[in-house]
């Protein structure tokens, strides 16, 4: 059975740092691609950031939200992946979901999308305090 759990949410004040946490559990860690979504009440689930692997490599994708002060990494001894958010500002407050695909694509259009990810955890809600 899969599993994936997020930790890590909470209250932050803006301007600090975080450190969003998704553990996987029964599925192959290292072969699948992970990626981070949020979501705000009445609006769609929004992509955040993805990391999968080319020729050996991790390569990771962000939405324009986040790059340059976001990390999205993965410890395939643990079976995590994380997301460090910095500069973080009340637009980041939403629930973060963790989501995992067995599938790769060559393109980033295909991973930022909610239908390419098989398994989602539950979230965990950040909210940011001006």
């Amino acid at each position: 059975q899969v599993e994936l759990a997020e930790s890590g949410g909470g209250l932050v004040q803006a301007g600090d740092s975080l450190r969003l946490s998704c553990a996987a559990f029964g599925v192959p860690f290292s072969s699948y691609t992970m990626a981070w979504f949020r979501q705000i009440p009445g609006k769609d689930r929004e992509f955040v950031a993805a990391i999968t692997w080319n020729e050996g490599f991790s390569v990771a994708y962000y939405d324009a939200s986040v790059k340059g002060r976001s990390t999205i990494s993965k410890d395939n001894t643990k079976n995590t992946v994380y997301l460090q958010m910095n500069k973080i500002g009340p637009a980041d407050t939403a629930v973060y979901y963790c989501a995992a695909t067995s599938h790769w694509y060559s393109l980033r259009d295909y991973y930022i999308l909610n239908s390419t990810y098989e398994f989602w955890g539950q979230g965990t809600q950040v909210t940011v305090s001006s």
